[in-house]
């Protein structure tokens, strides 16, 4: 039988199987919120996917003796050991003669004249009759027919044609178990996914040791059919074949393991299984989506700790994932470490320049105690903004800093650009500034604007009394010097 490729759903490679599987794709389904989008989650695909170009090329195909054995290649390269239950059968034997037409069959089908090829079967049929070729060379000229019509992307004429090798008396018992599980996953291509579930749970029966393959695809079929407890149990049981194999399971089992969890809401399971994901596939997403997963369990420490891993490896290279890097670091009270994201993001032009992103930097920057990076930061932010509420929050960081005049400034263009959130601090601290110039009428004036907002009105109040208390002290203290 001519071993044909079939891509498995969640198979990183494709294995050597029976037949192959049409192109297609169902989108990734997601659930997760927050700051992480779904688009980072990356979810399996379970529609098997192979062209027949791929596969005449990655089954490497050879005309002769291999080829036309009429034996079909194991389930998979992880599943070798498998042995049947019964007996071998007595096989008849093919006749020279129908072996030399396969043969031009097979020389047809690698050089793709598939028209070629099927005139040939179709006269191999027509001379003498279907009674002229024993069961086995009957077997073989099926097999080559469903390899034919699957070429041709006609999957419905080779599930057909695949059926026929099967329904053959006395052909090789490992021919026709591994017909029955081609049969099975063409259907699977078809997306007729209650066949294929029918059909394979049928093949389990006659094999000894079915390999980790098999149940995965069997998991995909109940997934397929929203049964997410039997497509878990089934997924599970593959990845525990190859851990007590001490194999690393493949990437998409995990994936498909931690999806399923995940719909039933058992977020420790999922976590879980992206520990141990990530030791064998530590790739940039599953790093994120450890991150994120750690944060919708509240374990802060953790969140940080799995980002900061994608960071330091240079994994986080976009605008949002960096910014994400840096808020993930303000929460954990580290903002030097948060201004250094930003900052070295700005000089690589990873992250955009934007009003927001340079108000985080310019605020790190200050938590950090480094005032004097953040203000440029902050002034160029305050620039870029289309209301004046940095120009209000840069006022602030000079009055910090002891820059009265420049709060003065800043201030009173915030309050002219308008649209803030609090008008009542940008007055307030616009009054500190003028009381610290002692520009007394003017500090009075921007207290009594804070204080018509009945959030700021206590702390206006409170100023108003000790900026009087203070001039009546300068006056006293005035009428002192002059009596002497």
């Amino acid at each position: 039988m001519t071993s044909v490729l079939i891509r498995s759903p969640l198979s990183a490679k494709p294995q050597a199987l029976g037949e192959p599987a049409k192109q297609g794709h169902r989108p990734q389904l997601s659930r997760w919120g927050g700051w992480l989008s779904a688009a980072a989650l990356v979810l399996p695909l379970f529609i098997l996917q192979l062209t027949a170009g791929q596969a005449l090329r990655e089954a490497g195909l050879h005309a002769g003796a291999d080829a036309l054995s009429g034996i079909a290649s194991a389930e998979a390269q992880d599943d070798k050991e498998r042995k049947p239950r019964r007996k071998t059968r007595r096989t008849p034997a093919i006749s020279n003669k129908v072996y030399e037409r396969l043969a031009d069959v097979q020389a047809n089908i690698e050089a793709k004249e598939y028209d070629k090829a099927l005139n040939i079967l179709k006269s191999m049929e027509s001379q003498g009759g279907k009674r002229a070729l024993n069961s086995y060379e009957l077997a073989n000229l099926y097999n080559m027919y469903a390899f034919v019509y699957y070429s041709q992307e006609n999957y419905a004429a080779a599930l057909r044609s695949y059926q026929k090798v099967a329904e053959q008396p006395n052909i090789p018992l490992a021919m026709e178990i591994n017909t029955r599980y081609t049969i099975a996953q063409l259907y699977f291509v078809m997306e007729q996914w209650t066949r294929g579930i029918n059909a394979l749970m049928e093949w389990f029966k006659t094999t000894d040791a079915p390999g980790a393959q098999a149940y995965v695809l069997l998991g995909q079929g109940y997934y397929q059919l929203k049964q997410y407890d039997k497509a878990l149990t089934y997924t599970l049981k593959a990845i525990n074949m190859f851990r007590d194999k001490d194999k690393v399971p493949r990437e998409q089992w995990y994936n498909l393991a931690r999806f399923l969890y995940f719909e039933r809401n058992d977020i420790p399971k999922a976590t879980a299984i992206l520990e141990e994901m990530i030791v064998h596939y530590p790739k940039k997403q599953y790093w994120v989506q450890l991150s994120h997963m750690y944060g919708e369990a509240r374990k802060e420490k953790r969140q940080l700790g799995a980002m900061e891993s994608a960071y330091v490896q240079d994994l986080l290279v976009k605008d949002r994932e960096q910014v994400n890097m840096s808020y993930l670091y303000l929460n954990a009270e580290v903002p030097y470490k948060a201004a250094r994201v930003l900052d070295s993001g700005l000089r690589n032009d990873t992250v955009e320049d934007s009003a927001r992103t340079l108000e985080v930097l310019g605020n790190a920057w200050r938590q950090a105690q480094e005032v004097k990076k953040s203000i440029p930061v902050l002034e160029k932010a305050a620039a870029k903004s289309d209301d004046g509420n940095l120009f209000c929050r840069l006022g602030s960081v000079y009055l910090d800093n002891e820059q009265y005049h420049e709060t003065i400034k800043v201030n009173t263009r915030g309050l002219e650009k308008g649209d803030l959130r609090r008008e009542d601090q940008c007055h307030l601290v616009l009054g500190m500034a003028y009381f610290n110039t002692k520009e007394y009428d003017k500090a009075r004036v921007a207290f009594d604007k804070a204080g018509e907002d009945k959030r700021s009105r206590k702390y206006a109040q409170d100023w108003t009394r000790y900026m009087n208390h203070e001039i009546h002290r300068q006056k006293k203290l005035q009428e002192e010097i002059d009596v002497y």
